[in-house]
């Protein structure tokens, strides 16, 4: 009668055991969603991109005292740099789409490669739109700057305001918290400037200035860049 009752207590005790596995094994097929604001994708996507400026450095030589801009398709789209600011060596870094994350992954061999005396840096938006967070994207631009002084430790970096989009007015509050969140960060950073070209791009109720952008309400038409210019000019004349 013992040894009975001694063996149902194993087998009750081997059931219990096994439960907790079948619920780890179901855990691990249906994992719980990551917290919202942590959507990254993979910067590899660039390398093509990156690889195609290496190889066109290798053809050209590199200018001393320059200007980098370098961000996303607000950059890639500035096809007048040269002509909006005359006398100036600039270097035309900006790929469509790109995150400000994407530049921190890069920035050696984007930015620092160059050895640039400035840096016009504009991202965040994609970012926001994507679903990271003010602070995300803040933190962002830290290590971003924290990468390029550390390559190149005389640079002065202008970060340029994301700007207000009409298409993406749904994440306004989350372009002014950013914005506003990057500032502060400034403030107390060596060599960093902040470039407000939020607050001339919004009307009276601040509300994005749609005149300022193209069909897709996207990206800026000329009035947009005109703004920018004199933004970024003002800066660059105290260099």
């Amino acid at each position: 009668m013992r040894r009975i009752l001694t063996l149902l207590l194993i087998l009750a005790l081997s059931a219990c055991t096994a439960t907790p596995s079948k619920q780890s094994a179901t855990n691990t097929a249906h994992p719980e969603p990551a917290p919202a604001g942590t959507a990254q994708r993979d910067p590899g996507e660039w390398e093509p991109t990156v690889q195609a400026w290496e190889q066109e450095d290798a053809r050209v030589r590199r200018m001393p005292g320059s200007v980098v801009f370098v961000g996303s398709s607000s950059i890639r789209l500035w096809s007048t740099l040269s002509e909006d600011f005359p006398g100036i060596a600039i270097i035309q870094r900006g790929y469509g789409g790109s995150r400000l994350y994407d530049s921190v992954y890069y920035a050696d061999r984007i930015v620092n490669a160059y050895q640039p005396r400035a840096v016009v840096f504009y991202a965040g938006e994609n970012d926001l739109h994507e679903g990271r967070t003010p602070r995300q994207v803040r933190d962002d631009f830290v290590a971003f700057v924290r990468r390029v002084q550390a390559g190149t430790p005389k640079v002065r970096i202008a970060f340029v305001s994301i700007k207000p989009s009409p298409l993406r007015a749904p994440i306004l509050a989350q372009v002014r918290e950013a914005n506003s969140l990057i500032h502060d960060y400034i403030r107390g950073a060596r060599g960093v400037e902040y470039l407000d070209v939020f607050t001339p791009m919004v009307g009276a109720t601040g509300e994005p200035r749609p005149e300022l952008f193209v069909e897709d309400r996207l990206h800026m038409n000329r009035e947009g860049y005109a703004i920018w210019t004199r933004v970024v000019g003002a800066w660059l004349d105290k260099l």
